[in-house]
């Protein structure tokens, strides 16, 4: 009897456990836990593939890379972590939101953030503590830190496929021929970007326009009388020579995924 019961514990005990590739859930504000996960493997290349989990209600979101007017972007400090050259988030393509009466770029929900790693040890650690917003009635900031081993002793399969998942939701360069999105201008009487858009290939409801820094801020397309024009109109102030010549990436969904494309802000009436 006694083997028996030893053998129950040990069982339960693996069972609870958490496996090699994720870390134990960790707290956040209530209602809402965090986890960094892992594939387990460094990659001939020396990557490496991890995801910050997000477990949340429906009604409760989290920001993109730009979080838009009232967010608050997630941030990674690799402090401490061994045989790691950098980390990134792959965003995957956000949720356009307006229900606040602003314009925030969202995640609602359980989600899974990509992070790729660049190692120069496949046998060091990520360690990352990572500040994000989290909003539902109100807004508050979020911080957990968290430790894997770049390497387990075997890849954790499971992890590693619901990751390659989170990264499919990134926009990807378009390879499909000719590119749905031409000229992006600056139009000063309206206030707004002109991008000119092929909206039977693009959900014109989801483009996204956004400089490497966030600023300044574009808001949610509208589709101009004119055909196969939409506006983003600009939320923060700035000045037509602070628009000329600075890069944006264009981002939107298709029936194939979500694409990105850069482009570079012209001046003047935007013309097909």
């Amino acid at each position: 009897m006694q083997k028996i019961a030893l053998a129950a514990i040990a069982t339960l005990l693996l069972v609870s456990a958490p496996l090699a590739g994720e870390t134990e859930w960790q707290e956040v504000v209530p209602g809402v836990k965090l986890r960094l996960v892992s594939a387990g493997v460094v990659k001939p290349d020396g990557t490496a593939l991890f995801g910050l989990e997000i477990e949340m209600p429906d009604n409760t979101k989290t920001y993109w890379r730009v979080p838009g007017e009232t967010g608050l972007p997630t941030e990674l400090d690799l402090t401490g972590s061994r045989g790691v050259k950098s980390a990134e988030i792959v965003w995957p393509h956000p949720e356009v939101d307006t229900s606040s009466g602003y314009v925030d770029f969202a995640y609602f929900g359980n989600t899974l953030l990509p992070i790729t790693v660049a190692t120069d040890d496949p046998h060091g650690t990520l360690s990352i503590s990572a500040m994000l917003g989290i909003c539902s009635e109100i807004c508050l900031p979020a911080q957990a830190s968290f430790t894997l081993a770049l390497t387990d002793a075997e890849p954790d399969r499971p992890n590693g496929l619901r990751i390659k998942q989170a990264l499919a939701e990134a926009p990807i360069a378009w390879n499909e021929g000719e590119e749905p999105i031409g000229d992006v201008q600056y139009r000063p009487e309206d206030k707004a970007l002109a991008v000119w858009v092929d909206d039977k290939t693009v959900d014109v409801s989801t483009l996204i326009v956004a400089t490497q820094t966030g600023t300044p801020l574009f808001g949610v397309p509208q589709k101009s009388p004119q055909e196969g024009l939409v506006l983003l109109p600009i939320l923060t102030k700035t000045e037509n020579s602070d628009l000329e010549g600075k890069h944006v990436q264009v981002s939107f969904m298709t029936g194939m995924g979500a694409f990105a494309l850069s482009r570079t802000i012209g001046s003047g009436p935007a013309s097909n």
